[in-house]
C-alpha cells in the first residue's frame, strides 16, 4: 500500500510553469509562460527561432535562473532544489556537447560518475543505456569518429543512463538523415512509454507521429496547448464538391458559387475542376464548425446532386504559421532553436 506522502508525489504534475520570464538586459525571451506536463507525457514544444524554446528547456534542466515566475519539476523548485531536481532529469541539449578525444565506453562511465550512480549498479546502467541508444558496435571507438546519428545516441545514452523520470531533449534529430531520424524518434517513442518526455523541434512530422501534446511558443509566450489532432481539425479546413443538376437544366457557376457562399460555416468558395457532364466543382474554405450536413440540406433545397464531398484538415504546418505568424519550418532542413 502507498503511503500519503507517495500518493502525493504520484499526484505532482512532473513540469508545472507558472508566469516564467527571463530576460537578457532589455530583450525578454519569456514573456509569461505557464503550462504543466504530467507523468508519462510526451510533449512537443514547438516555435520559430528565438521563441524561448531552448531558454525554456535550460530553466527546467536548471542551467539557466529565471528572472521571475516559478520552474518545478516533481513538485520541487528547480531553482532552490537544483541539486535534487537534476538527479531527476536527462538533458540533451541541442548542441550535444560530447568529449570527442574519449571512447564512448569510457565517456558514459565518466558520466555515470559525475551523476552519482552507485558503483555496483554503474555497468548495469551503462549496459541498459547502450542496449536501448544501440550502441554495442561503437563501444570501443572514440567519439569523434562517430557519424552524426551514433552522436545523438550517445547524447541520449547520457541522458537516460541515471534513470531520469524526466527528459528533456532539445532538437534531437536535427542535422540527421532521413534514416537517422526514423531511428532516433522510434528511440524517442519507445522512452516515453516509461518516462515523461519533453522535446523541441522544428520538425513538425516527428510531433505527430511521437508527441500526444503539443506546446507552441511565439515571442516568450505560449499561444497554443492541445493534442496534435486537435490543433489541426479545430482550425478547420477545405472541402472539395462536385455537384451536378438533377433535372435537365444546367447549372450557373456563378449561382451555384452564391449559394455555396451562404452555407453556414463556409468562408470562402473558390471554383474547381469539373469532371464534364455537366458537372461542378468547388474548393470550400470552412472555420472549426463542421458543414457537411448544412451542404447536404443546401443541394437538396437547391436540387443540385451531391456527385463528390471530400474534406481536408489544416495541416500542423499551417497552424504553426497561423499561430506564429512566421515561416513554416523546414522538414528537411530543420534551422537552429533558439
Amino acid at each position: 500500500m502507498w503511503s500519503l506522502h507517495e500518493v502525493d508525489i504520484v499526484s505532482q504534475p512532473m513540469i508545472r510553469i507558472e508566469g516564467l520570464t527571463k530576460s537578457y538586459g532589455n530583450a525578454q525571451a519569456l514573456r509569461g509562460v505557464s503550462f504543466e506536463v504530467p507523468r508519462g507525457q510526451v510533449v512537443g514544444f514547438l516555435g520559430p527561432n528565438g521563441a524561448g524554446k531552448s531558454t525554456t528547456m535550460k530553466i527546467l534542466a536548471g542551467f539557466v535562473t529565471p528572472t521571475s515566475g516559478v520552474a518545478q519539476v516533481n513538485g520541487m523548485d528547480v531553482t532552490v532544489d537544483s541539486v535534487v531536481t537534476r538527479r531527476l532529469i536527462g538533458y540533451l541539449p541541442e548542441n550535444n556537447p560530447l568529449y570527442e578525444e574519449m571512447m564512448v565506453r569510457d565517456y558514459l562511465d565518466f558520466i555515470a560518475d559525475v551523476r552519482g550512480v552507485p558503483r555496483e549498479q554503474r555497468q548495469a546502467r551503462i549496459r541498459s543505456a547502450v542496449d536501448r541508444c544501440g550502441l554495442s558496435a561503437v563501444l570501443g571507438k572514440d567519439i569523434q569518429q562517430l557519424s552524426k546519428g551514433y552522436r545523438q545516441r550517445v547524447g541520449l545514452a547520457q541522458a537516460i543512463l541515471h534513470d531520469p523520470d524526466l527528459l528533456i531533449l532539445d532538437e534531437p534529430t536535427s542535422g540527421l538523415d532521413p534514416n537517422q531520424i526514423v531511428e532516433i524518434r522510434n528511440l524517442i517513442r519507445d522512452l516515453g512509454r516509461e518516462k515523461t518526455v519533453i522535446l523541441s523541434t522544428h520538425i513538425l512530422s516527428e510531433v505527430q507521429s511521437t508527441c500526444s501534446r503539443v506546446l507552441i511558443i511565439s515571442e516568450g509566450k505560449v499561444v497554443a496547448d492541445d493534442a496534435p489532432e486537435r490543433l489541426t481539425t479545430g482550425e478547420g479546413g477545405t472541402v472539395t464538391v462536385v455537384l451536378a443538376p438533377r433535372s435537365g437544366a444546367p447549372l450557373q457557376p456563378e449561382q451555384v458559387r452564391a449559394v455555396l457562399a451562404q452555407v453556414p460555416g463556409v468562408t470562402g468558395v473558390e471554383a474547381g475542376e469539373a469532371e464534364g457532364g455537366g458537372t461542378l466543382g468547388f474548393h470550400l474554405r470552412y472555420g472549426a464548425e463542421d458543414i457537411r450536413r448544412a451542404l447536404f440540406e443546401a443541394a437538396v433545397r437547391h436540387d443540385f446532386c451531391l456527385l463528390e464531398m471530400k474534406r481536408q484538415h489544416v495541416s500542423l504546418e499551417e497552424t504553426f504559421r497561423k499561430l506564429t505568424g512566421g515561416e513554416a519550418t523546414n522538414a528537411g532542413a530543420p534551422p537552429r532553436a533558439a
